[in-house]
């Protein structure tokens, strides 16, 4: 923690000319590029792996259909599918579950009070008028909605939502171009309507995060989401 206390103030400083009172913010801004930099070649391979295993849909669907009786043929029989194709099928989870660490470094950094026994000097930073701190309770108990800690986290719901609204659209092309296809003779997989319908709106769910969070930890969600949907646009075409 006082490790990477220091490194969050060093940032701070070196941008301090450029952001003035809200160095701190940039910084972490800045902290978010360099783990998705480090975890872009984990996004890449996730991009490949859910292509392929788009590609293996076809013979999936026939296993299907072939152990429709056996369940637990069937799930041997995929798991032999995708080691033959050498297709993982959790590498979609592995950035996200990369970041974590990050994350709820960032979290505790600036929920906690003291660190390594002295005075968190983190949560004197601000964006703006809202503390890094904080949280969108404190500042609707604060000025308000229209406070300028209010208006901080207006602008970064209306940056989220934005992101949102494009990762829907793209989720939406992407399921279209790749349907999930039935079961066998026609039948649907079980579960897998809802699924379909929930997954578009997954997004939405960011909202939730950024309000209930340190505002230092809603700005790693804001740039990680907004990263993300960048990088699924240029990885997905």
């Amino acid at each position: 923690m006082s490790v990477f206390a220091s490194l969050v103030e060093r940032l701070a400083d070196l941008l301090q000319p450029l952001f003035g009172a809200s160095a701190a913010a940039a910084a972490i801004v800045l902290f978010t590029a360099l783990v998705r930099l480090l975890v872009h070649p984990l996004s890449r391979a996730a991009a490949r792996g859910q292509k392929a295993r788009a590609e293996l849909q076809p013979r999936i669907a026939e296993l299907r259909r072939k152990h429709a009786k056996n369940p637990e043929r069937l799930q041997r029989a995929v798991l032999e599918l995708h080691a033959e194709e050498k297709v993982s099928p959790l590498s979609g989870c592995l950035p996200s579950l990369c970041q974590l660490p990050a994350f709820f470094l960032l979290y505790h950094l600036f929920s906690s009070s003291t660190i390594g026994g002295e005075a968190n000097e983190l949560l004197s930073h601000r964006l703006l008028a809202a503390p890094l701190g904080g949280r969108w309770s404190d500042a609707l108990g604060g000025g308000g909605l229209l406070g300028g800690a209010g208006v901080v986290y207006v602008a970064l719901f209306a940056v989220v939502a934005g992101v949102a609204a494009f990762s829907y659209r793209l989720t939406k092309r992407s399921m279209a171009e790749r349907p999930v296809l039935p079961a066998g003779d026609g039948e649907a997989v079980p579960g897998m309507g809802a699924i379909t319908k929930v997954m578009p709106f997954m997004s939405f769910f960011t909202l939730v995060t950024v309000a209930v969070v340190p505002l230092a930890a809603a700005l790693y969600v804001v740039t990680s989401t907004a990263w993300s949907a960048v990088e699924r646009a240029v990885l997905h075409r």
